[in-house]
């Protein structure tokens, strides 16, 4: 297998990047704002690219779940996302959202010990209680009960923070999966992200 950790403009092997000039005026705009603001275009983006509606969709639903409203702060929604694609081994997420994790806590130790193990992180209970939910639900979710549910309501969770717990998790489940087929991999500017003050 050749070795692309040094190619920053490897994005997947699968269809590759398409062209930019035949990007929709609203994409080739993002990708644009995205290089100004962080210095690359994330490689999800681009993997989408090929498929301005599916694009859109995944943006509107990404945005909504990760930075919309919700009883469940940033960070947390952040937190399930690096839990369940540590469950599923997914190398792009896992660099993506615990650069997120590490900017939103200020640690870079929380970010890199989720992507390894939840378990080993000194979480407060409910939010031990929430990557529990998480995490069984990616890797046994035939085995889901009421009990599940009523164990957050116990740890101090509303419906609508269960709510949201599920639509995340089932969310990076889905983006994990494509990931995974399509041999998206991660910008290698994450790896650095809020590392010894940087940014």
């Amino acid at each position: 297998m050749p070795n692309t950790m040094n190619d920053k403009n490897k994005q997947s092997s699968f269809r590759g990047e398409a062209a930019r000039e035949s990007l929709p005026d609203d994409m080739r705009e993002l990708f644009a704002r995205c290089g100004e603001k962080l210095g690359f275009v994330p490689n999800v983006f681009l993997a989408y690219a090929h498929e301005p509606e599916k694009f859109r969709a995944f943006r509107l639903m990404s945005n909504d779940l990760m930075k919309g409203e919700s009883p469940l702060t940033e960070l947390e929604r952040e937190m399930i996302a690096v839990t369940v694609s540590s469950a599923n081994h997914c190398h792009y997420c896992l660099a993506s959202h615990g650069a997120a994790v590490r900017m939103l806590s200020g640690s870079a130790q929380l970010g890199d010990t989720l992507a390894h193990n939840y378990r080993a992180a000194q979480l407060p209970p409910k939010q031990k209680a929430m990557l529990d939910f998480a995490h069984k639900l990616t890797v046994a979710p035939r085995e889901m009960e009421a009990s599940d549910r009523e164990k957050l309501s116990r740890a101090g969770f509303c419906d609508a923070a269960i709510f949201h717990i599920c639509a995340v998790a089932g969310f990076y489940n889905m983006t994990n999966r494509i990931a995974a087929a399509t041999d998206m991999r991660p910008n290698e500017e994450y790896f650095n992200m809020a590392r010894d003050g940087k940014e």
